[in-house]
């Protein structure tokens, strides 16, 4: 299979280029730069779809970049580097005279309004509420394609926790805390964390990359990116405190958290969802990392 990824030099892309060519699939990345394997969003846009047989995008700003203040022009990169480029992918798709036969887009959880009693699974009806569910909105309807390609491509949306690994994401930030044992909960801690390890999200790609919905499907269909374990924050302070042999004292206060992120992001880590990944199960997908202990023994030995 001939796979295109958006975004497919990042964090998660890299993971799912590991899996896809261990696979025996062959992969090419859209990214800014040219390069071997790799074509530009520029040539997308002029010269339409190369020939494949998955599409996945992955394109966007690292909502938590510490180097990046939380102001307008961020929030602005936010929404163009999501937007436009699903935009622009859904586009060449639609105008291809050979469509792909899987087209897949990875937004997030931020669609579901953070609570510590609700629960969502894939079917919870959910409207915006924040900046950032209004971004997984406008981000997951710039990918619709159009009825007329519902029973060639199948349309899937896969929405992820925080993306737990080795080589970058959430863990890249905290781990240096840990080590130096500052790390706590955040604020009360009470908050759901839901997280899913990077290997596991590469593989819930790649499961919808090479199944078919039985029965074929002209809806969207979405699955939820998490492991089914529920935890909340302090339990994954707690365990990788644990699993590091450091001690986890010292809670971070909310109104810290607001002026490093910005209230807008800090929501992220101050507030949570229970989300679970029903749908994603019964597919028939398998979790390596379906638990805390196993993910973050991997990651960080122990």
């Amino acid at each position: 299979m001939r796979v295109l990824i958006g975004g497919g030099s990042g964090f998660v892309g890299r993971e799912l280029t590991r899996l896809l060519k261990s696979k025996g699939h062959e992969v090419t990345i859209i990214s800014r730069q040219p390069g071997p394997g790799r074509i530009t969003w520029a040539d997308v846009e002029s010269g339409g779809l190369p020939p494949c047989e998955g599409a996945v995008n992955l394109a966007g700003e690292n909502i938590m970049n510490p180097l990046r203040w939380w102001n307008d022009s961020y929030k602005k990169d936010l929404f163009s580097s999501r937007v436009d480029t699903t935009r622009a992918l859904a586009q060449a798709i639609a105008a291809s005279s050979s469509p792909p036969r899987s087209w897949v887009l990875i937004t997030g959880v931020a669609c579901y309004k953070p609570s510590l009693q609700s629960q969502y699974t894939e079917d919870s009806e959910w409207t915006p509420f924040d900046l950032l569910s209004q971004l997984v909105k406008e981000w997951e309807e710039a990918g619709r394609l159009p009825h007329s390609l519902a029973q060639s491509t199948r349309q899937v949306v896969i929405r992820p926790g925080a993306v737990l690994g080795r080589d970058g994401g959430a863990m890249k930030q905290m781990l240096t805390p840990f080590w130096l044992g500052l790390g706590g909960p955040l604020g009360s801690g009470r908050q759901p964390f839901p997280w899913i390890h990077v290997s596991d999200l590469a593989g819930i790609i790649l499961h919808a990359l090479e199944t078919s919905s039985s029965p074929p499907s002209t809806q969207l269909e979405v699955f939820n990116g998490v492991a089914p374990a529920l935890n909340t924050n302090y339990e994954f302070t707690k365990e990788l405190g644990r699993i590091l042999r450091r001690p986890t004292l010292f809670p971070v206060p909310g109104f810290l958290m607001d002026t490093l992120l910005g209230s807008e992001r800090a929501v992220i880590l101050m507030q949570g969802q229970k989300v679970v990944p029903k749908r994603t199960l019964e597919s028939g997908f398998q979790f390596r990392y379906p638990d805390l202990t196993s993910a973050l023994r991997e990651i960080v030995g122990g």
